[in-house]
């Protein structure tokens, strides 16, 4: 496999393998950082219309690397949470219309659909791993699908043990039922491979300080042009106006693209950083970096299967694979073994009492087995305490 190192600078003493959380920055997006802060502080705006230009080519890039249909279906946003609340606060809902969420979903994509209770609106909360009936975390969702559901909504990735969904399953069902299918793409984009039209969503969303290797503060908004022409903007500004750059009209009214989502200046920071982060991945090919990383993913879970009285929380079935390895040891705390592989640099997350490890495709074997002989070590120490 090819040795995707060097696109980092990652302090040789960290063993980062938290990427599900916050991703470092990979050398040419702090590299493009760097000359976008050298360039304004010392000359302003003067070249604005190339940054407009740069935050075009990022619309262009991240609608080639969902396979969207036009970079006018993107739209640039501050984070995955403003984009699913211009969903939910979009729509014209009916008391009684129904929403079916995943139990295990990150907070994001429960609470913003739960704050439409007070419209009447009911939530349905399903857990992914009810094995009544032999059924799949897919077929659980899809079960709860009635006359009454107007949208479905999931993360391609759990969050918390890294079950990746059949989205192509969920996509099709909800096209044939006249169902909303929206995808919170935040713990796969930039890591496994979306092709939007594929899997039917009506939109996805995602930051891009995970999987996208880039800094917090911009993301990604897709959206089909049927749930385009329905959302009614919730936000308001200039920047969302059809005629944008006409400042002296009296009337207006939103864009048809997108854009109507952007209502005020864009952050052309985070454009820059994100433009060389998923130039980046593209440059590498999102094939590519999938294989490597679900190799890594592998070679984490059998390392750690090598240890006595560690769990695997997460499923290694080739289809449900994805960048996290959830764990738990069967006899010590994962708050305790989390908190001192902290201590000792090695950075990763605890979720539902399991402690997680995502690494991304570029983490060496050199880096997991270090990482893997301190959390032995830690093992052997709180044994003995």
């Amino acid at each position: 496999m090819p040795d995707f190192s060097a696109d980092f600078n990652i302090d040789p003493e960290i063993i980062y393998l938290n990427h599900a959380a916050v991703a470092p920055w990979p050398r040419v997006t702090a590299e493009a950082i760097k000359s976008f802060t050298d360039q304004n502080s010392h000359l302003g705006a003067a070249y604005y219309p190339q940054w407009l230009k740069t935050e075009q080519s990022l619309k262009q890039k991240l609608a080639q690397l969902i396979n969207s249909p036009s970079e006018d279906n993107i739209a640039l946003v501050k984070n995955t949470s403003e984009a699913l609340s211009f969903v939910a606060n979009g729509l014209n809902w009916q008391a009684g219309d129904s929403i079916v969420i995943a139990r295990e979903e990150f907070p994001s994509n429960r609470i913003v659909w739960q704050s439409l209770q007070q419209q009447g609106v009911i939530i349905k909360l399903v857990s992914l791993y009810n094995n009544q009936n032999n059924c799949s975390p897919e077929q659980n969702l899809l079960n709860a699908i009635d006359d009454t559901t107007r949208l479905l909504s999931v993360s391609s990735v759990q969050y918390a043990d890294g079950l990746r969904m059949d989205l192509q399953q969920l996509g099709q069902y909800c096209q044939q039922h006249n169902v909303l299918f929206c995808v919170d793409a935040i713990q796969s984009l930039g890591a496994l491979p979306m092709d939007i039209q594929e899997i039917n969503a009506d939109c996805i969303m995602a930051d891009g300080h995970k999987w996208l290797i880039s800094p917090e503060g911009l993301g990604v908004f897709y959206c089909r042009d049927s749930l385009l022409e329905q959302l009614k903007p919730s936000q308001f500004g200039w920047h969302m106006t059809e005629d944008l750059y006409n400042f002296d009209a009296l009337e207006w009214r939103p864009a048809q693209s997108a854009r109507k989502f952007e209502c005020g200046s864009p952050n052309m920071l985070g454009v820059h950083a994100l433009h060389s982060s998923v130039s980046l991945i593209l440059e590498h090919g999102i094939e590519k970096i999938t294989q490597q990383l679900l190799f890594n993913s592998l070679y984490l879970a059998d390392k750690l299967k090598q240890l006595p009285d560690i769990n695997i929380m997460s499923s290694l079935s080739r289809d449900r694979l994805s960048g996290i390895i959830a764990f738990r040891h069967s006899k010590l705390s994962s708050e305790a073994i989390y908190q001192t592989l902290m201590e000792k640099n090695v950075i990763c997350a605890m979720r539902h009492g399991n402690v997680r490890f995502s690494p991304h495709y570029y983490t060496s074997k050199v880096v997991m087995d270090k990482g893997i002989v301190i959390l032995r070590d830690v093992i052997n120490e709180l044994s003995r305490a």
